[in-house]
């Protein structure tokens, strides 16, 4: 009986044991069905739906940029390239494909197989096989297509710069977007293989130029093969972008740089502050940034290259010589201490601290006021200025001009704020000195009062401050894009505090350097040129290299419409000789056109 109730009760145990292990078997079926399809119901789906539907992304159409007559300076070009889709070809098939492809398109079969593989590894859906197909390429494939199955022609949209190094500093380039920008920027739509703007006016007006993409939803079956569209949303073109350059004043200015080593030039319309030009020497040709090949040669003559060509020289600051004299005059002036009619008796040199600093004649120029030293740039006239006024005075007038600051231009994150040295700054270390070693000298000042050693300017802030001159006072503000604003209203355009007589008198020494003075070759060749004023510049380089050289000017004198600044980096010479005949070559060009 004892025996009978165990047997009974062990049997019972097993029958429990064996239902708690099915309820346990059916509890986490139902549990996973339950965790698939309620609570990653939605996840699932979407993953089922991706495996079914393919999105084909469309870029958008960045827009054109063009100067003010209309002449193209950026646009976009078809890019077409050959792609396979790995999952539409069977492997022992796909040598004899890539062997006649090669022989069809006259390319290495290495080249296709190399890029093949490459694909594979990274998994791709489309590997790209090869880029920048040929139009005779294009059409041979066409001819062929059918018996390349899994094979096609893609096209994409590509920046194109039709000009070349034309005005490139300006333009800039696009390039990828780097992977840490995408983490930043997907939220305002970008993707992984989106472009942007990397520099210059591409880079300013990257939003104004970008557009949208758009995109088409295709269903395909499990082999992906395309079964129907579900829906298209088209691209958004960029807007496109209206520059104040006059094409024919920027051609003019490209080709007067060449043959310089290196160098820039700058054209503005004095009242409005309108850049009509800029070019700077060396440049560079931004479709190199978006070649699908290129060689380890031109990466380096962009990126290694000693001569720096995605340097823009016009926006680089660099010692201005007696260019810099307008700045010396207007002190002098503005502190009372020396009336517009003042004469002072030149020397062969002037002892300033340990040093004599020379006239550049040798010799000097007898006694004379400030219109003749403009006109034969006398360097000891302007000595004694400078040294009379200090340099508070000094660094004064040349903040009231415009210097040691930016400009205003809207490449300003590639504009040098350039530099006028002072007393503070020689006390604080000059930049690589010790607090308190190295004082303010009077060799300093001397330096400072024909634009030496301790002053640095851009061609564009020079262009900036010699239009206060040539427009009746006034500091512009410097501009590619005019977008509806009033270049002429108060927050563009200020009125600088200077008399009447300071600006008259430094506008007549300015006419009387191109009349009789260091820069009377303006004219030459160009007998019907308006009256004209200027000032010519050497300028030696406070970093060692050979003298600069300068030329500054504006016409007509009377009602001044345009101002020129030429600079020819490390060319030895002087500016009359060098800078000089660049400007000329912009007013010639500028004058055919006023008389057409």
């Amino acid at each position: 009986m004892i025996n009978r109730n165990r047997h009974d009760k062990i049997s019972s145990n097993q029958v429990n044991i064996l239902s708690l292990i099915v309820l346990i078997f059916f509890s986490s079926i139902i549990s996973r069905l339950f965790w698939l399809q309620i609570i990653k119901g939605s996840f699932y789906r979407t993953l089922s739906e991706e495996n079914r539907i393919r999105l084909v992304a469309n870029p958008p159409i960045r827009g054109k940029i063009i100067t003010e007559n209309g002449k193209l300076l950026a646009d976009n070009k078809l890019r077409y390239n050959l792609i396979v889709q790995p999952h539409l070809i069977r492997k022992k098939e796909l040598p004899g494909l890539i062997k006649r492809l090669a022989i069809l398109l006259k390319v290495n079969p290495d080249t296709l197989n190399l890029s093949y593989q490459k694909g594979v590894l990274n998994n791709d859906f489309s590997i790209v096989l090869l880029t920048s197909l040929t139009n005779t390429q294009v059409l041979h494939f066409s001819e062929h297509e059918s018996i390349f199955p899994g094979f096609e022609v893609s096209t994409e949209l590509i920046r194109y710069y039709p000009n070349g190094n034309f005005a490139s500093h300006v333009l800039g380039y696009t390039q990828l977007i780097t992977f840490d920008e995408f983490k930043n920027l997907s939220r305002q739509g970008y993707k992984i293989k989106d472009v942007i703007g990397r520099s210059g006016l591409e880079a300013v007006f990257e939003r104004h130029l970008r557009g949208k993409w758009g995109g088409e939803m295709l269903e395909v079956d499990a082999a992906g093969n395309i079964q129907r569209s579900i829906g298209y949303q088209p691209p958004l073109s960029g807007n496109d972008l209206q520059l104040t350059l006059d094409f024919h004043l920027q051609k003019a200015a490209e080709k007067a740089l060449e043959g310089k080593s290196a160098g820039a030039i700058v054209v503005l319309e004095p009242n409005t502050g309108a850049i009509k030009a800029m070019a700077s020497r060396p440049g560079y040709d931004p479709n190199f940034f978006t070649k699908s090949i290129r060689t380890q040669k031109e990466f380096e003559e962009i990126f290694l290259s000693s001569k720096r060509p995605l340097l823009s020289r016009a926006l680089n600051a660099y010692d201005p010589g007696s260019t810099w004299k307008i700045v010396t005059g207007m002190a002098g002036m503005e502190s009372g201490k020396f009336k517009p009619n003042v004469r002072l008796k030149t020397a062969s040199c002037i002892k300033y601290g340990s040093h004599c600093f020379p006239e550049h004649n040798r010799k000097g120029w007898g006694e004379i006021g400030f219109e003749d030293a403009f006109r034969v740039s006398s360097n000891t006239f302007f000595y004694q200025i400078g040294a009379a006024v200090g340099i508070e005075q000094l660094y004064d007038s040349a903040i009231k001009l415009g210097f040691n600051n930016q400009t205003g231009v809207e490449t300003s994150l590639e504009e040098s704020r350039g530099f006028v040295g002072n007393k503070e700054w020689a006390s604080a270390g000059r930049g690589w000195g010790k607090p308190g070693t190295t004082p303010w000298i009077p060799e300093d000042i001397a330096s400072a009062s024909i634009g030496q050693a301790v002053v640095q300017v851009t061609p564009l802030q020079l262009a900036r401050a010699y239009s206060v001159f040539a427009n009746g006072g006034y500091l512009i503000t410097p501009h590619f894009v005019d977008g509806g604003i009033d270049w002429l209203s108060s927050k563009y355009r200020r009125k600088v505090d200077i008399k009447p007589s300071t600006l008259e008198t430094i506008r007549r020494g300015l006419k009387k350097v191109v009349d009789s003075g260091t820069g009377r070759d303006l004219k030459r060749n160009l007998p019907t040129l308006p009256p004209a004023a200027g000032k010519t510049g050497t300028a030696e380089d406070s970093t060692g290299g050979s003298d600069h050289a300068w030329f500054a000017c504006f016409a007509p004198y009377e009602s001044s419409e345009i101002v020129v600044v030429a600079f020819a980096q490390n060319t030895p010479g002087g500016g009359s000789v060098h800078a000089l005949p660049m400007a000329q070559q912009i007013l010639k060009v500028w004058h055919n056109q006023s008389l057409e």
